[in-house]
């Protein structure tokens, strides 16, 4: 229990550890443009055919995540992370003895596919502890996936350039493991598990007591998938959430290949990913608060905006200094639309089955963009 002299909100730890976690699963999943060519090489693939793996886990991922919206909604978490952990250290360290091009389409793309369930756990889970300060709160939890390009995207071309890409991967899972499973048992549902209120009240009347024993047993307000479905504005969320999705995977697979195309050097073609992220944390805290103070329609229609003429702009970008261009303002703008139209969705839909809305408009969009 939490006595009224804590002074720091247990929704800060759940934000906190989400960041780290969502830093090494996006992280390790963002290296795959690193490790791109080396496994085409290695497997005599195509880029088409080295793209299918990343293709395929974006298939299964969009399954995993809607178990997980399900699971989330009546189990929380803790569960979910702790599977994603495991997984994700087993597909790269699995994907290290690999000696079958075949064979990557089940330890990777099988087995990673977990990290699908990432977002939708992290989003659904921080808007049941925030209200007032959602926009933040889910600003910084999701920088872990700037966080990520700037560090483990550049100590995976490290990795690989002292030890070889498959002792790179046994590393790299080994960091999974390490990080995410120990995490997962921070993790708490609701803020009623812990007497809590979101934002960090505390239950001292009869009222705030009803309002916490509903959170608790899950009978808060909010549409069912069903009913949000028939609005428009699950539409239009989904939407932006198709157009985001298919922008992101496909820049994060192929914006390091394309940089060695014009003859950037390897590791200074893994830093634009780093840029990227750097940017996309900016975008994700800045663009969060201001959306909780200013309004989160009109915020996320400037980045949208701002997100379109940098996407024009990539095509004329032939040298380095314009990418890294490219990839601040892309990296700003997409964490801004990204965390504002999380935020909306509890907004509009309420928070009583927010794993599984959240699961539909921002996840099945990816089985799109393969």
């Amino acid at each position: 229990m939490v006595n009224s002299e804590q002074k720091i909100f247990y929704g800060w730890i759940i934000v906190w550890s989400f960041l780290v976690i969502s830093t090494v699963v996006y992280g390790l999943t963002q290296s795959f443009g690193v490790f791109f060519k080396l496994l085409g090489t290695s497997f005599g693939l195509t880029r088409a055919e080295t793209s299918a793996i990343v293709s395929t886990q974006s298939i299964f991922g969009t399954i995993i995540a809607f178990v997980a919206g399900r699971t989330l909604d009546k189990f929380g978490p803790r569960i979910i992370v702790l599977i994603i952990g495991a997984s994700m250290g087993l597909a790269l360290i699995l994907t290290s003895q690999t000696n079958a091009s075949w064979q990557l389409f089940i330890t990777y793309s099988l087995f990673s596919c977990v990290v699908g369930a990432n977002y939708t756990t992290m989003a659904g889970t921080v808007s049941r502890w925030f209200h007032r300060k959602r926009g933040l709160a889910l600003g910084i939890a999701a920088t872990g996936m700037g966080f990520g390009a700037i560090f483990i995207v550049p100590l995976s071309a490290w990795l690989i350039s002292v030890s070889g890409w498959r002792t790179a991967y046994m590393i790299l899972g080994a960091t999974a493991w390490i990080f995410v499973i120990p995490l997962s048992r921070l993790l708490r549902k609701n803020p009623g598990d812990l007497g809590l209120e979101p934002d960090g009240s505390i239950s001292t009347t009869p009222q705030k007591e009803t309002l916490v024993a509903e959170v608790n047993s899950g009978q808060v307000t909010g549409l069912t998938l069903r009913e949000a479905s028939r609005t428009r504005s699950f539409w239009f969320l989904t939407g932006i959430s198709l157009l985001n999705a298919f922008c992101y995977n496909m820049l994060i697979i192929h914006i390091v290949p394309h940089a060695t195309d014009i003859k950037v050097p390897e590791m200074q073609a893994a830093t634009i990913i780093s840029v990227l992220g750097a940017s996309n944390i900016a975008g994700r805290l800045l663009i969060g608060r201001a959306s909780d103070a200013i309004g989160r329609r009109e915020v996320a229609m400037g980045c949208a905006l701002l997100l379109f003429a940098s996407i024009l702009f990539l095509v004329w970008a032939g040298h380095l200094y314009m990418l890294y261009i490219f990839a601040m303002v892309f990296g700003f703008c997409i964490g801004g639309v990204d965390t504002t139209m999380t935020a909306l969705t509890g907004d509009i839909f309420g928070m009583r089955y927010i794993g599984s809305v959240s699961y539909t408009h921002l996840t099945l969009p990816t089985i799109y963009t393969v």
